[in-house]
């Protein structure tokens, strides 16, 4: 007779292995769980994303230069009284590299956001440190391009760390609408697609300067914009910072840029125009006061109105002000003689 068949014996898999490839198989999971997660909430974060609108509510800064100087002033007096009620009001924080310099400049803007979601509102920053900032005039500054490289990444970083917070970014005020004074588009143009690019992100409304009705004829600034090539790049421009004209005749300005720019956005600044313009004199000008608050304005066009220029702070060394973005008290009252 043959020999019985045997069968054969199967080869265990030694037990080291199967817990390896079963850690191996639990870890992938959790990636893979943790990636879809990621996806799915960043697909939620960008469909949820929303233009900036009428009623839009943006940060009370808590370190303001108002709110420093509410602290600082002797209570009852008229000037505590002026920089207590402008503390309160939801105003633009303005990011310089003189304040906020590259190694502090990601705190502040977490602070910020932080503040946004403590009180259900948008962030809304103006980024002021482009070389040759003001054409050497009273708010001279700024950075090298290797500087403002960084700088800008920074605060690019800081507000894609907050993607659940909508975010303003007025970026560079009179740096387009300057230009031509300083003989440097092409170079700014340069320093503000560089800033675009750091900057964008899910929930973040990027405006670019669009200076005022009563400076550049509108065809003009048209002009001005479209050759920055960025203008498809962003939500829009921002009329008006730290200027004086009527809010109608801004709002006119807006629909006219974006009937030449193929249907661009605004946002315009009502922080100082309550009385209007002084005629040309935009340094400080006297027997003005605070105008709209901060999401009382728009249409198809304007997306809203904002306090952009925190009222209290000078134009410059002009008409009795000091330093450019030093608070003034003697200026806080006076804007806010009839609000308070």
């Amino acid at each position: 007779m043959g020999r019985a068949h045997r069968p054969k014996r199967r080869r265990r898999i030694p037990r080291p292995v199967l817990v390896g490839g079963a850690v191996v198989l639990v870890v992938a999971l959790v990636v893979g769980i943790a990636v879809v997660g990621s996806l799915v909430s960043s697909l939620f974060q960008t469909l949820s994303a929303r233009p900036p609108a009428v009623d839009t509510r943006i940060v009370t800064p808590d370190e303001s230069k108002a709110a420093k100087a509410a602290q600082q002033t002797p209570a009852g007096s008229a000037e505590a009284e002026a920089a207590s009620w402008l503390a309160a009001q939801p105003t633009t924080y303005w990011l310089t590299p003189e304040i906020d310099p590259v190694d502090e400049v990601w705190d502040r803007v977490a602070h910020l956001s932080a503040e946004a979601r403590d009180q259900d509102a948008t962030v809304s920053i103006a980024v002021y440190g482009l070389l040759d900032r003001d054409c050497g005039n009273h708010s001279a500054g700024g950075l090298d391009p290797d500087a403002y490289r960084e700088w800008t990444a920074r605060i690019g970083d800081a507000l894609r760390n907050a993607s659940d917070v909508r975010k303003i970014v007025v970026l560079e005020p009179d740096s387009i609408a300057l230009a031509p004074s300083c003989g440097s588009l092409e170079e700014r143009a340069r320093h503000l697609r560089t800033a675009v690019e750091n900057l964008r992100g899910v929930n973040t409304w990027i405006y670019l300067d669009g200076g005022h009705s009563a400076w550049h004829p509108v065809n003009e600034m048209a002009d001005l914009l479209r050759s920055t090539g960025l203008i498809d790049e962003v939500r829009g421009v921002a009329l008006n910072v730290s200027n004086y004209q009527d809010t109608a005749n801004e709002f006119a300005y807006a629909h006219r840029l974006s009937d030449l720019l193929g249907g661009t956005h605004a946002i315009i600044d009502t922080s100082r125009n309550g009385a209007g313009p002084a005629g040309p004199d935009w340094c400080n000008p006297g027997g003005r006061l605070v105008g709209a608050a901060s999401g009382a304005f728009g249409d198809g066009v304007v997306d809203t109105t904002l306090w952009i220029k925190p009222p209290g702070e000078s134009d410059g060394e002009c008409n009795g002000g000091p330093v450019a973005g030093t608070w003034w008290p003697d200026a806080a009252v006076e804007l806010t003689r009839e609000s308070r």
